[in-house]
Parts: C-alpha cells; structure tokens; sequence
C-alpha cells in the first residue's frame, strides 16, 4: 500500500498501521476502557441523514468560514496534538507546512516537539496554541508568553484532562514518552526499521516547550496519562480560566466542554470559542459524542460564541452535518495523524486535500454554494 492509495480515513490508518511500530501505532488509535465513546465519535453522524436541495447553479462555491477572528479557507482544522515527531519526524513542521497549504488554522500543543518560535517561522497563517494548566505557575507564565512572543492567533485551553484516561492499550503495550527500549519493544521497532532509522538518528526528541521546567517527558519516559495525573493541577476551576482568559487578552477558547451549563459559563468568562470535544474518546468512556450534544449547545450559545465540532470527523459529508447543525468549524487529531504517520508532509497535505475535495463536492451536491446556507431543515434524524 502507498500514499496514492490512500483515499480515505481508513486507509491512511491502515498506511500508518504498516509504518508505526506497535506501541506508537496503538497511542494515536487507542481511546479509554472499552473504547465505547471513541466508536461513537463517528458512528453518530449516521444518525442523521442529508437532505439536500437541487437547481441551485452550484458551478463556484466558497467553502471559507471565520473561526474565532481566522479566515480559514475551508471549514476544518488541525486540531493541536502531542508528541508529533514520534509518529514521523518531521512532526509539526510537516503539519504546519501542509495547514499553511490548505489556508486553515494549525493548532500546536503545550506538548509539541518543535519549538512554537520555529512553527512562526513555517506557518503565517491562522495558529492556535494549546495549553495544558501545570502545577508549576511558572512553566504555565512560559507557556503564554512563549505563544503570544510568537504571534500565535488563539489560545486553547483544555479542560478535560484533570486527570489521565484509563487507556488500556498503553498499559498494554507499555507505550511511554519518549520510547523506552524493552525487549518487547525493540522487536517492534526492528521490524518497522524506517521509522526506528528516523528516530534514532535525527535530532534528540524533546518537548522544548516543558524542557527546563519538568523532565518527565522529556528526559524521564512516562506514560501520557501518568504525566497528565501528575503533572497538571487538578484544582483548576473556573476562575483559573477567566485569569488565563483575561492574561491572554485575546481569542481564547476552551477545549472539551461537552454540557450546556458549561458552554454557558464560558460565554460569561469572555471566551470566544468552545471546541465540543471528548478528547477523541480518550479520557471518559461512556460519555457523550460531540455530535450528539453540538445541536443543544448551539442552541444555548451559538450566538455567543463560536461552537467548535471536534472529534469523529473522518468525511466531508461529516463536516456537512455538523455546520448544519449550527457548528462554526470542524476540527480533529487522528483525521491528520495517520497521515502524517503514513507519509509526512506529504501525507498531511493529501489527507487535507481529500477532505477539501469531499466537502466541496457534497457542497454541489447538497445544492449549496456557501456554508451559511446549510441549516437545520436540510437534516432528518433517524
């Protein structure tokens, strides 16, 4: 199987699986306990059925939409994900690379492998920076000041990982980051020799965004629901994120709000944007997919604030369904990652353009030539 294959979500997953040494592979797929809220993420978009409309003269479309202040040039983005470089290693420079492409908005996390300096340097357009809440006040003072010196658009701040998710593959196959060299795992990694060749001998992993601050993760191999058990400051309440919301002085969302009552007190801290969002499944198993709840927080806040549909999405008649509902934009991890395991930048910029060709052509077909046409009326729930 090679890149020109893959024309969809599965099949760069199934690319990435062929590339990725077992324990890396089963990190980016892998969600919490039974995994029952992960599958959910997608299968509930088959819930609801398009209906579309016909003779409208769709020959030109335009797929732009604005998203907390950013024009982007299609109406999903790259949402901001860990460990990049584990997955291939050129990590978020090849993701960077292939948002700035697509003229859409690339998110860089607290936990990134390159530097939020060098992705200013890649990516001039729409950036967002995701930050994880620390114990350690002054790495959280760094962090801000580190994204607003690199002219980051918008700050993240995620909120659903007070606490690590039981994910059982991990614990599993041992997975920790960086890599710890078992037996079980240097068999795994013998037998995906590229990758094992890239990452040993191209530059140091490192998260450069926590080095100085803490080692774990860094320099001490842990497990990622270890690190956010016992890293983050599980007394964060809402007050800490009006502070942080007032230091940024600018756009700032939360990330991971699923209820109503939640959506509502964001409005009132002065966020500007809510991504909707479960942690793709990976922190609390059993709850609510995003799409199930977007319809009811649209309605509460839609108005207000710019609702983000976050999680699940693997096609353009997803997108279709969600900003129909009332979501402003789309955003997701996986639908990038497996790419960029796959094949890079390279991977990356086809996973992207698949999505961009998808959602253009479900536009004509749904009789629509720009997003704010779609509504409500052109859905049927089951």
């Amino acid at each position: 199987m090679r890149l020109t294959d893959c024309h969809n979500f599965q099949d760069f997953r199934r690319l990435a699986k062929k590339r990725l040494p077992g324990p890396i592979f089963h990190y980016i797929d892998g969600a919490a306990d039974d995994e029952i809220t992960y599958r959910r993420n997608t299968t509930a978009f088959d819930d609801v059925d398009l209906v579309p409309n016909v003779l409208n003269g769709v020959e030109s479309v335009d797929m732009s939409v604005e998203v907390m202040g950013q024009k982007l040039d299609m109406p999903i983005y790259c949402a901001p994900t860990a460990l990049q470089r584990l997955f291939h290693h050129e990590g978020e420079r090849a993701v960077a690379k292939a948002a700035t492409k697509y003229g859409t908005m690339f998110g860089v996390s607290s936990l990134a492998t390159v530097t939020v300096e060098e992705i200013e340097k890649l990516a001039p357009g729409p950036k967002m920076f995701q930050f994880y809440f620390h114990k350690d006040r002054g790495l959280n003072d760094a962090l801000l000041e580190r994204a607003r010196a690199a002219n980051f658009n918008v700050m993240a701040l995620t909120v659903d990982t007070i606490t690590g998710g039981n994910r059982e593959r991990d614990l599993r196959t041992g997975f920790t980051s960086p890599p710890k060299l078992t037996p079980a795992s240097a068999l795994s990694f013998a037998t995906h020799p590229a990758w094992a060749w890239n990452f040993f001998t191209k530059e140091k992993f490192d998260m450069p965004h926590l080095s100085g601050h803490v080692s774990a993760g860094t320099n001490l191999a842990v497990s990622v629901g270890e690190y956010f058990s016992t890293m983050l400051d599980q007394s964060m309440n809402w007050k800490d994120a009006e502070k942080l919301c007032a230091q940024w002085n600018g756009q700032f969302a939360l990330k991971g709000i699923m209820s109503v009552e939640d959506a509502k007190r964001a409005v009132d801290i002065g966020c500007t944007g809510i991504m909707v969002s479960n942690h793709g499944g990976r922190q609390l198993d059993g709850s609510r997919a995003p799409f199930d709840q977007l319809a009811e927080i649209c309605d509460a806040v839609g108005d207000k604030i710019d609702v983000i549909c976050e999680g699940g999405i693997q096609r353009g008649t997803h997108v279709m369904k969600a900003l129909s509902v009332g979501a402003k934009a789309c955003s997701g991890g996986r639908l990038y990652l497996y790419a960029l395991a796959a094949a890079g930048q390279a991977g990356v910029e086809r996973a992207l353009g698949n999505l961009r060709t998808e959602i253009e052509r479900d536009m004509k077909l749904m009789g629509v030539t720009s997003l704010d046409q779609l509504s409500r009326n052109n859905l049927r729930w089951r």
